[in-house]
């Protein structure tokens, strides 16, 4: 259909009725084929039963918020009567429209909700019943969550997510007879969306040993090293955790002071090196930076007792020995970026007790070092699921990457889950090539002892800053880190918000420039000048006051963030030097640029 014509509505007696009948037997066909990929891995034990633990404290949450209001009889019958009001108003609004009278609608959705986008949401007024009902069974159970007394803060919490996904997978628009596209597309195929869903369902089944992996895009339109992390390098060093990439410069003069990018080894670094149009990478070697990434290790059960401190030990600090031996340089500028931004954050703690001042600026990407408010993820952190989880990680040494990757999907659902379930299984198109959205689902295991660390000192005890963390037999305070820190939030980050970065700028006891950038986790770092695209606001002492009052008080600048951090890095020492070509020096190249441990799949 073409994007001018508007959809009409669909007359079912222009159905098909023998093509939709043979299109139903091949759907139940399809449907088998589904069940057996999901049953195989089960039925050869290869896989746990299901989702137990998770379930147990859904149910566990919401029965509190339950107990709450059924525990007092008044409370329960008011709280029936504020739906059955809602619900009144809505059938009389309705009445009164198959009477020819113009309503305004008693709920509406947010404008920026993309699921009921469709004009038939609106003009038809079944569609507009059944979203409108919607609307307010969502909100009266989410009325339920915030005004049940009684909570503490982290059940608070829970029960909001878990209300939040309850209610967005239960949407109309997620349903072939409640969605007027849907069933559109259905009535005029005759079903035939659906047959080819099921066969995307089955293969997405299958692909994910037994549970779905929702593809997001076209994985077979890219390749690692042929059209992405395609910047011209070597790796000039490795270890059992990581190999250590030096791009070649393209430049006759550069900094003479390295850059370390120190990326999450949940996902893979090449976030910042996707395309030449987007890659950060490029752009910092194009303006005359030497690069040097730090590549993780796919982790396996060789790896299932390494914790921050081999990951410390055998991730930043040998890279940082290792491009002295590369360069002859003992001073490096540094990055890391979300969990890599908190490795590297732990690293000048430790380093600063030793005396050691190799590193002399610091940039985080979207990092955090208190996790006090470190949203939506601490869901997923208490004491019994810290349990569940670390007996789980015992069975393999590792957390499959598909449980990371469900989770961070799920901050997102309706953006990251419902869409493409829609598109892929139910409108029965393929999804189109998206790079990031295929970096998005290159997924990586977490290896036990890490993740356990991570999970129960950061997200859950939030050791850092309570000066509680001891790593390899040193006690961390960041108040003596006195390297320079650019530390960059985005507004929309759902990881790692940018209430919680700016509070964590207070903690460190040197410089720190708090920058403030449009869009989210990725979108908001990964933003080239060339795009034009966003803003970033720049302004007063980090970590002092409110967040808020720290924007308002903010200056908003137009486009990329990166022209003002290559300044500061400028600032910190603009000494020039010849460029380095990778392998140049003591250390020889080993293999180019993205190496092969970017390469393993989970």
């Amino acid at each position: 259909m073409k994007d001018d014509v508007k959809p009409g509505p669909v007359e079912v007696g222009s159905l098909n009725i023998e093509a939709f009948a043979n299109n139903v037997a091949r759907l139940v066909e399809g449907g088998g084929k589904a069940l057996a990929a999901y049953m195989k891995p089960r039925e050869a034990g290869a896989m746990r039963g299901g989702m137990s633990d998770e379930l147990t404290d859904v149910v566990k949450t919401l029965g509190e918020v339950a107990e709450y209001w059924l525990s007092d009889p008044q409370r329960a019958v008011a709280l029936q009567r504020h739906l059955g009001k809602a619900y009144l108003e809505l059938w009389g609004s309705a009445v009164k429209r198959m009477a020819g009278e113009s309503t305004e609608p008693v709920a509406s959705p947010d404008p920026k909700d993309r699921r009921f986008a469709d004009p038939e949401w609106s003009s038809n007024q079944f569609f507009d019943f059944v979203k409108q009902a919607y609307l307010l069974s969502t909100g009266w159970a989410d009325h339920l969550v915030q005004h049940a007394e009684g909570l503490d803060p982290h059940t608070r919490q829970k029960a909001e997510f878990y209300v939040k996904q309850i209610a967005n997978a239960i949407s109309p628009s997620n349903f072939v007879l409640t969605n007027p596209e849907l069933f559109r597309e259905t009535v005029g195929s005759s079903a035939e969306n659906l047959v080819r869903g099921m066969h995307m369902l089955a293969e997405d089944i299958e692909a994910g040993g037994g549970d779905l992996r929702i593809r997001q895009s076209d994985a077979s339109k890219f390749e690692v090293g042929r059209n992405l992390a395609v910047s011209p390098g070597k790796v000039i060093f490795q270890n059992e955790l990581m190999q250590l990439i030096q791009y070649a410069p393209s430049t006759e003069t550069v900094l003479k002071r390295p850059l370390l990018i120190v990326p999450p080894w949940i996902n893979k670094f090449y976030v910042l090196d996707l395309t030449p149009e987007k890659s950060f990478i490029k752009w910092c070697v194009d303006n005359g930076l030497t690069v040097f990434v730090i590549s993780w290790v796919n982790p396996d059960a060789r790896q299932a007792e390494m914790g921050f401190e081999e990951y410390m030990k055998l991730g930043p600090i040998a890279a940082i020995d290792a491009i002295e031996q590369a360069t002859g340089e003992k001073q490096v500028n540094t990055i890391g970026y979300c969990v890599g931004g908190t490795l590297l954050a732990i690293t000048l703690a430790y380093l600063a007790k030793k005396s050691d001042k190799r590193i002399t600026s610091a940039t985080l990407f979207t990092a955090q070092v208190d996790f006090t408010h470190a949203g939506d993820l601490k869901v997923f952190v208490d004491e019994e699921q810290l349990k569940a989880v670390e007996e789980r990680m015992k069975e393999r040494g590792y957390l499959e990457g598909k449980k990371m990757a469900n989770a961070f999907n799920m901050l997102r659902s309706n953006d990251l889950i419902w869409p493409y379930v829609i598109n892929n299984y139910m409108l029965g198109k393929a999804p189109t090539p998206f790079d990031l959205l295929y970096w998005n689902s290159d997924s990586t295991r977490m290896p036990a002892a890490n993740h356990a660390y991570y999970l129960r000192h950061c997200y859950w005890e939030n050791s850092l800053t309570r000066g509680r963390m001891t790593i390899a037999n040193v006690k961390l305070d960041l108040a003596s880190v006195k390297a320079p820190i650019y530390n960059l939030a985005t507004r929309e980050d759902h990881i790692a918000p940018a209430k919680s970065v700016f509070v964590g700028s207070k903690f460190f006891g040197g410089p720190v420039k708090y920058v403030l950038a449009g869009s989210g986790h990725i979108a908001g770092v990964v933003n080239p000048p060339a795009r034009q695209k966003y803003q970033y606001w720049t302004g007063g002492k980090a970590g002092v006051g409110t967040l808020e009052n720290w924007i308002a008080k903010a200056k908003e600048n137009p486009g990329s963030w990166w022209p003002d951090w290559l300044s500061w890095i400028k600032e910190q020492d603009g000494t020039a030097a010849p460029a380095r070509a990778p392998g140049g020096g003591k250390l020889k190249a080993i293999e180019d640029a993205p190496g092969s441990y970017v390469k393993v799949r989970d």
